[in-house]
């Protein structure tokens, strides 16, 4: 498998982060969203329990997988 190259890598949803993505943490606001439309926050390894948190103590998060061609697939 490949190594994206950096212009077309997923960056990490956190704040100043620049990590490649290896997660995807599906969400939804289900006073805003129907209960069938899920948005995408992405997550480096170091941020996928703090991002999971915030939106888990929100009744937000939805699933949480492995970006597709990620190393975390290969494991």
């Amino acid at each position: 498998m490949s190594t994206p190259s950096p212009a077309d890598a997923l960056i990490c949803s956190a704040r100043g982060c620049r990590t490649v993505a290896v997660w995807a943490l599906e969400w939804n606001n289900p006073r805003l969203h129907d209960a069938d439309r899920r948005k995408t926050w992405l997550a480096c390894d170091g941020h996928r329990a703090s991002l999971g948190d915030f939106l888990d103590a929100r009744g937000f998060l939805r699933a949480v997988t492995p970006v597709p061609g990620s190393p975390t697939l290969d494991v």
